[in-house]
C-alpha cells in the first residue's frame, strides 16, 4: 500500500533539491521546496509538512537551528526532520540528537534507504496524528460537560494551569507536570455518564445519587484508557477524590499509596470549589478557602505537607488568579 503525505524538503543546492523532488514526487508525495532556514520555518506553519528532509550546511540558519526551533514550536514538535549531512563525526550526530531530529542520512544519499526512512517516519506521524485527534475528542468531550454547568467555567483550564505550577514548585518530573495539564482537562469526564438531575442539583445529594456520582473516577479512567498516552493521566483521573486519611473514593487509597499527581490536583480542585460562585452558595475568599482546606487537612482529609507549598504559591500569587476553582468539583 502507497503511504501519502506532504513533505518538506530544505537545502540550498539546486542539484540536491532537484534529485529528491523527481524521486519524491514519483513517488506520489506532495512536495514544498524550501532553499534557507527562514523559508523553511514559514513552510513549516503553513503547508505542515508530515516529514522535513533537512539540510545541515546551509547559509545562515542551519539545519540544526532550524530543527531546533520546529521541535520547539507545539504545531510541528512531532513532525518528523530527517537531517541530511555529508558530515560523519559523532559530534555531528549528537548536535542533531540535541536538536531533535528523528533521523540522519549521509550524502552521498542511498535512495532506496531514503524511501525506507521515509515511509517509516510518515506512518509513524500519521499514529501520532490519531493519537493527537483522540486527545482532541476527549477534550472536547470534558469542555461540554463542562457547559452543563454555567457555573464550572473555566474549571477545566483553572485546574490544567494551576495544577501544572504547583508541580513545578515541588520540581515533579516534567512527565508527571504534563500529565497534570492533561489531567486537568479530563479529570471529571466520567461525569457524561452523571444526570443532569444530579450533576445540577443546587442542594445535598441522597446517599443514591452519591453512590451514582462517585462512579464517575472509574468511568472516567476506563474513558481515557485506551489512550496509551494517557498511562500517567490514568491514576489521576481514577484517585483525585481520594482522602489522605483513606475516607475518599473509589478506592479507598491512604497517604502516600494516592498518587502524588493525584493529591496537587484535588487541592486545586477544592480550591477551586470554594472559591467558585454556586447556587446554593457564594464563592469564599482565598483566605478562607485555604482556612477551610487547613481545617480538613487537620482531619486528615489532605496531605498537610502539599496543603502548605499550595498555600504559599496561592499568597504568592503565582497560581496566577485566585479566584475561583469550581465548586461542584468537590463533590
Amino acid at each position: 500500500m502507497q503511504i501519502s503525505g506532504r513533505i518538506l524538503i530544505v537545502d540550498d543546492e539546486s542539484s540536491a533539491v532537484k534529485a529528491l523532488e523527481t524521486l519524491m514526487r514519483r513517488e506520489g508525495f506532495e512536495l514544498r521546496i524550501a532553499t534557507n532556514g527562514t523559508a523553511a520555518l514559514a513552510e513549516c506553519a503553513s503547508f505542515r509538512p508530515d516529514l522535513v528532509l533537512l539540510d545541515i550546511l546551509m547559509p545562515g540558519m542551519n539545519g540544526y537551528e532550524v530543527c531546533k526551533r520546529i521541535k520547539e514550536t507545539p504545531e510541528t514538535r512531532l513532525t518528523p526532520v530527517v537531517l541530511i549531512t555529508g558530515l560523519s563525526d559523532s559530534e555531528s550526530r549528537i548536535r542533531g540528537i540535541n536538536a531533535g531530529a528523528d533521523d540522519f542520512l549521509s550524502k552521498p544519499i542511498d535512495y532506496n534507504e531514503l524511501l525506507a526512512r521515509t515511509r517509516s517516519l510518515l506512518k509513524l506521524k500519521e499514529y501520532t496524528d490519531e493519537l493527537e485527534n483522540a486527545e482532541s475528542v476527549l477534550n472536547s468531550l470534558a469542555y461540554s460537560i463542562e457547559a452543563r454547568d454555567p457555573y464550572t467555567r473555566g474549571h477545566c483550564e483553572r485546574l490544567a494551569q494551576v495544577s501544572a505550577r504547583l508541580a513545578e514548585r515541588l520540581k515533579l518530573p516534567d512527565d508527571q507536570i504534563k500529565a497534570l495539564r492533561r489531567a486537568g482537562i479530563v479529570h471529571d469526564i466520567g461525569k457524561v455518564v452523571v444526570p443532569d438531575a444530579i450533576l445540577l442539583k443546587p442542594g445535598p445529594l441522597t446517599d443514591e445519587e452519591i453512590s451514582i456520582m462517585r462512579r464517575h473516577p472509574v468511568v472516567g479512567e476506563k474513558i481515557c484508557a485506551p489512550l496509551r498516552t494517557f498511562g500517567s493521566v490514568l491514576p489521576i483521573i481514577r484517585h483525585h477524590h481520594e482522602r489522605f486519611d483513606g475516607s475518599g473514593y473509589p478506592d479507598g487509597l491512604n497517604g502516600d499509596f494516592i498518587p502524588i499527581t493525584a493529591r496537587v490536583l484535588q487541592l486545586a480542585d477544592v480550591y477551586d470549589a470554594l472559591t467558585t460562585d454556586r447556587p446554593y452558595r457564594k464563592a469564599d475568599t482565598s483566605e478562607v478557602a485555604l482556612g477551610i482546606m487547613a481545617n480538613e487537612a487537620a482531619r486528615g482529609w489532605w496531605d498537610r505537607a502539599l496543603l502548605e507549598d499550595f498555600s504559599a504559591m496561592i499568597r504568592s500569587g503565582a497560581a496566577a488568579s485566585a479566584h475561583g476553582f469550581d465548586s461542584n468539583a468537590a463533590r
